[in-house]
């Protein structure tokens, strides 16, 4: 097709208002049209792709000369022939121009990059923290700002591979916290398959990274599990010198199976002496933030020896919220380490038992030393316990069992305390 057709610039600078012309053409699909933006003329190149006729603005003159119409429109000719669309290129320099500024405004904002591995992990974070108890949200993302976002969370998300993953996992195992490890990699993966469901990503590269993952070995609370050893951590209890209400969280730890937190935090209110019941607040309990918010309380039949503790400790903390109320501040509970402490105190150290340990003791020696059916036991330690159909149990259908089975591990312990070689109830 002939091209060059315009002979000068001259020609175009003739142009009068008035002019009857609608454009003055150069050939081969670029011409100028005359009077199209408040007096200028804009360049346009028509070309055809794909079987459709197609046409691209070139800018205005006189701002753009014929020698730079004709350099541009020479450059989409060779971006047809090369199978591509200008338009389309021209559309997406444009959002990479978009996209570069404000990727700098966020930075400057002091925010990660759009569809940066950060960028994407914040955004699941937000979505999915709502389902979970504010303790455990925090340490997921405690984990992701520590041991991930300063390695990859600039990244984009689409371009990070299992390499890049694997020597972040390493450096975690290599600090000694597999377990943590192993939770990191959890998260990384849940992320990656969040951003394939938004379309950030199109592979979950954290998918197949277990098995080069050191195995974790899953370290249980210290707990004593034989008899007599407790009846001499009993009696040690009942001589502990220090102050009476962590000698009375001591007493009563052992025949109640709830968690240190939940038996520091105990509130008079939540106690019906006379009925032997202590109601433990969903809020309170280890459950998902769902649970907590509108979940069951937890209900822990009291044995008459456990009513005794508290009958005993009643006119010194009653007054105030807390059973186990702090030494110095007596609106807040004891410290979390109170009972531990005792414990050490008494010559009993870290590796032998903890205020945890207490839940596996009775755990242990209620099924092997009095026969108890596990599933009452693990409804009084509030975990979820299924049937072989995978139907989790009712807890309230163990009531009554497991107020009988309070009163034989108080007896069973009032035994040991003593001395007793006792075997069985």
């Amino acid at each position: 097709m002939p091209r060059n057709l315009i002979t000068s610039d001259l020609l175009l600078r003739q142009i009068k208002p008035g002019d009857i012309r609608r454009r003055i053409s150069d050939g081969d699909g670029l011409y100028l049209l005359l009077f199209v933006k408040g007096g200028a003329h804009g360049w346009r190149f028509d070309y055809t792709f794909a079987g459709r006729r197609k046409t691209l603005s070139l800018g205005t003159y006189p701002r753009v000369g014929l020698a730079l119409a004709r350099s541009k429109a020479e450059a989409a000719r060779t971006t047809v022939a090369e199978g591509r669309d200008p338009s389309e290129q021209r559309k997406a320099t444009r959002a990479s121009h978009i996209a570069a500024k404000e990727a700098e405004a966020r930075t400057a904002a002091g925010l990660p990059a759009l569809n940066s591995f950060e960028h994407v992990a914040r955004e699941w974070f937000g979505v999915r923290k709502g389902e979970w108890a504010e303790t455990y949200s925090s340490k997921v993302i405690g984990r992701l700002e520590a041991d991930v976002f300063p390695y990859v969370g600039t990244r984009p998300i689409a371009e990070i591979g299992a390499p890049e993953l694997v020597e972040l996992l390493r450096r975690i195992e290599a600090r000694g916290v597999v377990e943590t490890a192993h939770r990191v990699h959890i998260s990384i993966g849940q992320v990656f398959r969040y951003a394939i469901a938004t379309g950030r990503a199109f592979t979950n590269p954290a998918r197949d990274l277990k098995d080069v993952l050191k195995k974790a070995v899953v370290k249980h609370f210290p707990a004593i599990t034989d008899p007599k050893r407790l009846g001499h951590l009993l009696r040690a209890i009942d001589g502990y010198p220090g102050t009476m209400v962590v000698r009375s969280a001591l007493r009563l730890a052992p025949m109640v199976f709830v968690r240190p937190g939940e038996l520091r935090k105990a509130r008079w209110e939540e106690f019906d002496l006379e009925a032997g019941m202590w109601t433990v607040p969903a809020a309170r309990m280890k459950r998902t933030r769902e649970g907590k918010l509108n979940g069951e309380p937890h209900i822990v039949p009291l044995a008459t020896q456990a009513v005794k503790v508290l009958r005993e400790l009643e006119p010194l903390t009653a007054h105030g919220p807390f059973v186990f109320r702090g030494e110095r501040h007596h609106d807040r509970p004891m410290s979390d380490a109170a009972v531990n402490a005792a414990l050490r105190a008494m010559g009993f150290d870290g590796e032998e038992v903890t205020g945890h340990g207490f839940r596996a003791t009775a755990r242990t020696i209620l099924v092997e030393h009095l026969g108890v059916a596990e599933v009452v036991i693990e409804a009084q330690l509030a975990h979820t316990v299924k049937d072989t159909l995978g139907r989790a149990y009712n807890r309230t259908e163990f009531r009554v069992k497991r107020a009988e089975m309070m009163q034989t591990w108080a007896d069973y312990l009032d035994g040991l305390r003593a001395g007793s070689d006792v075997e069985a109830p």
